[in-house]
C-alpha cells in the first residue's frame, strides 16, 4: 500500500501516517518528492485495511499495490530509478554503460591487460569473477582474496569501476570491501539469506535471473534486497535454460520491456551468458540495447583460447572494440548514447 500525501502536508501530518503504519504492526516507508510524500507501507502480504490511515488530515489518496512486490513494483515508484555504482557509471538514465571483463581472474597480468582493452574501447567498468560457482566441483573456482586484491589493482591502474560476483554472506562483505557493485549470479538469485545480506550491507547490486526463473521470480528476489533497505539494484537478463542446443541459454530480449513495464529498476542484458556463443554476442548485444536495455555486461578475454572459464563465448580485444562501435551506432537510432567515449580515453 502506498499513502499519496497532499502537496502542503505538514512534517506532523507525514509523521501521524507512519506512527498509525506502526501502529497496525507494518513498517512506514516515507518517500519525499518534488511535489509531495509519499509513504510506502511495508510488511504486508495481502491487501490491507487502510480504514485508519484514509481520513487522516494531509493523506490525498491511498493506492493498494496489487502485485506480490511492492517496493521494486511501477505502481510504488511511477520515474525510474537510476542506480550509480561509481562517478559516471549511472544504470536507468539514457546513457548506456558497458561493462566487460573475463569471466575470472586468473593472473595479474590478465586482469590488468583486460581492464586496459576494456577502457580503450570506450567501456566503463570492468568485471571478473574473483568467487566462481561452477556447475562441476572440479572446474576452477576463482582465486578468492587473492582475486579480489587483483581486481583493485586493476581499478588503481586504470579508474574502472568494479563488478564481482558474492557467493556467500563472508564473501559478500569481501566484495564489498573492493567493488562498486556485487553481483548476485544466476545461481544464487534465490539465495534469500544472501539477499538479505548484500541488502543489508547497502552497496549496488547487480542480481541476475535464475536459469529456470520467471520475471515474477526475478523482481520477488529484488524485494528481499529493497525490504531491507537497499534500493540501489540492477537486474540483470542473462538468458534460460531451455530445451534447444542450438545456443548455451534463451536469450529472453522480451524482458527487457517487461521489466520496464512492471518496475522501475534498470535492467541490463548479458548477451555473452545469454548465448554462449562467441559469433552470436554482438548481435545480440546490439538487438539488447535495440530492446532499451539500461546497459551491457560483456565477457572479454586477452586470450579467449586460453581462458580458463568461458572461453567459448568471450570476445578477445579487437572483437570488443567492434562490438562497442556497433552499439554506438544502434544507440543513436534509438535516441540514446553509450556511456563514455574513445576520446575519453585515448
Amino acid at each position: 500500500m502506498l499513502v499519496v500525501m497532499t502537496h502542503n502536508a505538514t512534517a506532523a501530518e507525514i509523521e501521524a501516517v507512519c506512527a498509525t503504519i506502526t501502529s497496525m504492526g507494518y513498517t512506514p516507508a516515507p518517500m519525499p518528492g518534488a511535489q509531495r510524500t509519499a509513504v510506502g507501507l511495508v510488511g504486508n502480504d495481502g491487501r490491507v485495511d487502510d480504514t485508519l490511515i484514509a481520513e487522516l488530515p494531509g493523506v490525498a489518496k491511498i493506492i493498494h499495490v496489487s502485485n506480490p512486490y511492492k517496493q521494486v513494483s511501477r505502481e510504488w515508484r511511477p520515474e525510474n530509478t537510476i542506480v550509480t555504482i561509481a562517478p559516471g557509471v549511472s544504470f536507468g538514465g539514457e546513457d548506456i554503460p558497458v561493462i566487460a571483463g573475463p569471466c575470472s581472474v586468473e593472473t595479474e597480468q590478465q586482469i590488468v591487460e583486460s581492464a586496459i582493452l576494456v577502457k580503450a574501447a570506450g567501456a566503463i567498468g570492468l568485471r571478473g569473477g574473483a568467487f566462481k560457482p561452477r556447475s562441476s566441483p572440479y572446474s576452477f573456482q576463482g582465486l578468492g582474496k587473492k582475486g579480489l586484491e587483483l581486481l583493485a589493482l586493476a581499478k588503481r591502474e586504470t579508474g574502472l569501476a568494479i563488478v564481482t560476483e558474492a557467493m556467500d554472506d563472508e564473501g559478500a562483505h569481501l566484495v564489498a570491501e573492493v567493488a562498486d557493485c556485487i553481483q548476485i549470479g544466476a545461481r544464487n538469485m534465490q539465495n534469500y539469506s544472501l539477499l538479505k545480506t548484500v541488502g543489508r550491507i547497502g552497496k549496488p547490486v547487480l542480481l541476475k535471473r535464475g536459469m529456470a526463473a520467471t520475471i515474477q521470480d526475478l523482481l520477488l528476489s529484488a524485494e528481499y534486497i529493497l525490504s531491507e533497505g537497499n534500493p540501489h539494484v540492477i537486474l540483470c537478463e542473462r538468458g534460460l535454460r531451455s530445451f534447444d542446443s542450438a545456443s548455451r541459454n534463451l536469450f529472453d530480449l522480451t524482458a527487457i520491456p517487461v521489466v520496464h513495464q512492471l518496475s522501475h529498476l534498470p535492467i541490463v542484458a548479458d548477451p555473452s551468458h545469454g548465448t554462449g556463443r562467441r559469433d552470436k554476442v554482438m548481435p545480440m548485444a546490439r538487438a539488447a540495447v535495440a530492446a532499451g536495455a539500461d546497459g551491457l555486461l560483456i565477457e572479454m578475454h586477452p586470450h579467449p583460447d586460453r581462458a580458463l572459464s568461458d572461453g567459448a563465448q568471450s570476445l578477445n580485444g579487437e572483437q570488443f572494440a567492434e562490438l562497442m562501435h556497433q552499439i554506438r551506432r544502434v544507440a543513436e537510432a534509438v535516441d540514446r548514447q553509450i556511456a563514455g567515449s574513445i576520446a575519453a580515453v585515448a
